[in-house]
């Protein structure tokens, strides 16, 4: 389903703008859009229409940082992505269950609890190897001198190794988890999605096979990946079947989508910043300060969403109780207020973490530090094989308001170091 025309320019009455328009992002051309925002109308209210309900924009980083910390008034419990009215009525017919990071305390905190020692820095530690040797498989096995696609030959694989080995699920069928990863969030008639059948046979192809891993583990020893700490933990192991989905859609998409775009990301970013790569090329002490600023500039998810529970004045607007707000994550690392030179890709800048892609708050992304150091790590095996990954043309991007990511990246290495 399109959402919309790309149409928009300086003249476009201020009460007209509205960022939720998918075409925009494909566009790369949602950045005057959010522009005009931050200056003119940094709390906006966009009115129901054919795609959405009506929904607050926030746009200003210490705007969004207010929302993201205050769960007492902006809730989650309603979802955290602004669906549209044909995906909130798909979602109607079937039943619903809750992830953590759809709730609020303190069910938030125990389930979110659950799941984060596997993410915690012990872990990372044991992780790290594993990331390293399957990083080096991955560009050992890549062509020099030929055309290919990063997504698809670097991005996708990694990820879904690291997933695959966080879950305990078959490496030989990791590409499963990319699959389904994308067919939850794309909308019909994009990515794989053929149709809202095709999503919900695809849906149910997945929670057979999670739901046949919760029966193994859960009359097995307790050991160390998710779906086994989920069906040990006192909070999670009396889990509905729906709740236990949800966090499963969660888990897949939040270790999917965020860091292979930001892995495909780094590469559009350096090719689009010589200067840059040639700084990170001469000194590869820099990857973690480059990842940083990756994945502000690049910020894989561009918004989450809220719901007021009650009248709430900023900016002398009132949110209204029930409203849904939705945090621009992707405008606020653009806000000059907080970000020098947020528009310029600066790997060293002094503050680098300085961001919002993780989000704050209770909903702070609890597998930050895994997707900084698949990051590194890449980056790191990167450098110590190619002189260069050249960028060959411009990358087709996701198609949605939600997921800021690449389809494609077309690049050439031409030879090795």
């Amino acid at each position: 389903m399109d959402d919309g025309s790309i149409a928009f320019n300086n003249a476009t009455p201020i009460e007209a703008v509205n960022p939720a328009h998918a075409d925009l992002f494909v566009a790369d051309a949602i950045w005057p859009v959010f522009e005009r925002l931050r200056n003119e109308a940094p709390i906006h209210w966009t009115p129901p229409g054919e795609v959405y309900d009506g929904f607050w924009s926030i746009s200003r980083y210490a705007d969004i940082m207010a929302v993201d910390t205050n769960h007492e008034v902006f809730s989650s419990a309603d979802g955290i992505v602004l669906q549209t009215l044909e995906a909130k009525a798909e979602a109607d017919k079937r039943p619903r269950g809750s992830s953590f990071i759809a709730m609020d305390p303190p069910g938030h905190d125990v389930q979110r609890k659950a799941v984060s020692p596997a993410v915690a820095p012990a872990n990372l530690q044991v992780m790290a190897p594993i990331i390293r040797a399957e990083a080096g498989k991955i560009l050992d096995a890549l062509p020099i001198g030929e055309e290919f696609d990063w997504v698809d030959r670097v991005s996708k694989e990694l990820t879904a190794m690291t997933l695959a080995t966080l879950f305990d699920f078959p490496q030989e069928e990791r590409r499963l988890l990319t699959f389904w990863s994308d067919m939850f969030t794309n909308a019909p008639g994009f990515g794989p999605a053929k149709s809202w059948e095709h999503k919900r046979q695809e849906a149910d192809a997945c929670f057979a096979r999670f739901t046949a891993l919760w029966n193994d583990r859960v009359n097995a020893p307790p050991k160390f990946d998710l779906v086994s700490m989920m069906a040990h933990a006192e909070a999670t192991r009396n889990l509905s079947v729906t709740d236990y989905h949800s966090n499963v859609v969660l888990l897949i998409i939040g270790g999917n989508d965020t860091t292979r775009n930001t892995i495909s990301g780094s590469i559009y970013a350096l090719n689009k910043h010589p200067d840059q790569y040639a700084r990170l090329r001469a000194d590869p002490s820099l990857i973690p300060s480059m990842v940083s600023e990756t994945i502000r500039w690049q910020t894989p998810l561009a918004h989450m969403a809220r719901t007021a529970t009650r009248d709430f004045e900023m900016h002398g607007k009132t949110i209204k109780a029930g409203d849904r707000v939705v945090m621009w994550y992707v405008s606020g690392n653009r806000d000059e207020r907080q970000i020098t030179e947020p528009n310029a890709y600066i790997i060293e800048r002094e503050r680098p973490r300085n961001h919002l892609s993780f989000g704050f708050g209770i909903h702070r992304c609890v597998g930050n530090r895994l997707a900084e150091l698949q990051l590194t790590i890449i980056w790191e095996e990167i450098l110590a094989r190619f002189p260069e990954v050249r960028l060959t043309r411009e990358p087709d991007r996701t198609h949605s308001v939600f997921v800021k990511g690449y389809e494609t990246l077309p690049v050439i290495i031409p030879a090795r170091n």
